[in-house]
């Protein structure tokens, strides 16, 4: 039986941790940093029965990984690489896979190759592998790549996304600039990305750079589809509604014309000729928005393909406890899922898909 660590006890994990049980595995143990969980059951947060594994501060990871033993710890906590690389280090340094819905470890190396390399060389001197994978490894990733499979000629890969920030907490939402002047909005997001190439690369070398979900999205895909990326671009666009807004999350009344959020759209050049555009949305939904997913393969033939109001939470968890076999299996070091075998559904027990 697989022996499943959580790392962040929040939304996320009450899927996680279930999906895990419901595959044959176990969880040994979970952390987080809230004092209102810690010494909670897990059970508790599955709203299921009691499981006999308590809650402890991340503070005693190191700790709680000797004792337990685990073969692979699941992160479901920030969404940038340097939120995640100290409990990241700390699993890789005790021989534990990882796997984390973190959505900048999709594919960090064209944003943070500082702290991969770190983290690839920890994870390869003790022979484990880390990942980040969830919705983006299906809806971003492996399901263009096999339209992409199906075409004879590719001139561009455009790509649609929109999610409510509403449902991801307040960090995410003011980094979106919901509730910003237009005025605010280019001086604190829209400014950040009139920069060279060059000085882009420079940030980028030291670590320091902030890319949206998108960036990572694009090396992935240019990966999985063995294109050579040569430029790559990022704008932020404030998002706008005709009437005012009431966010929960902000604790505010978003004002008519003020931003509610941000589209951020990534554009890479690549060797081959075929141009890969890809936006993200993120904001505070009026009531007729719902998420979307949509995208299309432009060449011979074109064809376009929407996900409507896909269920992004239950996805991404269900994706994470799927790959957990892959990761297991895959080489030593930090391997993005474009270098895995495709995703697929686990009609049995996780151990049973171990090479």
């Amino acid at each position: 039986m697989i022996k499943v660590f959580q790392i962040g006890c929040g939304k996320m994990s009450k899927y996680t941790m279930r999906y895990v049980y419901e595959h044959g595995a176990k969880i040994v143990g979970a952390v987080d940093i809230n004092p209102s969980l810690i010494g909670t059951d897990i059970g508790d947060v599955m709203e299921l029965e009691k499981k006999g594994v308590k809650i402890k501060n991340i503070t005693d990871l190191a700790n709680y990984l000797e004792s337990t033993k685990p073969d692979i710890a699941i992160i479901t906590t920030m969404s940038l690489l340097n939120d995640i690389k100290d409990s990241a280090r700390t699993c890789l340094e005790h021989g534990v896979n990882v796997i984390t819905t973190c959505e900048e470890a999709f594919y960090s190396f064209n944003s943070n190759p500082i702290v991969t390399r770190e983290l690839d060389v920890i994870a390869k001197s003790n022979n484990c592998t880390m990942t980040g994978c969830g919705y983006q490894d299906i809806f971003w990733g492996s399901l263009i790549s096999a339209l992409a499979s199906s075409t004879h000629k590719i001139t561009k890969i455009k790509g649609s996304s929109s999610y409510n920030v509403e449902d991801y907490g307040i960090a995410l939402a003011k980094a979106h600039g919901a509730g910003l002047s237009l005025e605010e909005f280019e001086k604190v997001i829209a400014s950040q990305d009139r920069m060279t190439d060059e000085e882009r690369q420079e940030i980028i070398n030291s670590g320091e750079y902030v890319p949206s979900y998108m960036w990572n999205v694009v090396g992935w895909l240019a990966d999985k589809l063995h294109l050579h990326i040569k430029k790559t671009n990022q704008i932020c666009i404030p998002k706008t509604n005709k009437e005012d807004l009431e966010s929960s999350t902000l604790g505010m009344t978003i004002k008519a014309g003020n931003a509610t959020g941000m589209s951020a759209v990534v554009t890479a050049e690549t060797k081959e000729g075929i141009i890969i555009e890809a936006e993200c949305i993120g904001k505070v939904y009026n009531k007729e928005e719902v998420d979307t997913n949509e995208w299309t393969i432009i060449g011979e033939p074109d064809t376009t393909i929407t996900v409507r109001q896909p269920a992004t939470v239950e996805l991404t968890c269900a994706d994470i406890v799927n790959r957990i076999p892959d990761v297991i299996n895959a080489k030593p070091g930090v391997v993005p899922t474009s270098q895995m075998p495709e995703p697929c559904y686990r009609t049995d027990d996780l151990d049973t898909y171990l090479t």
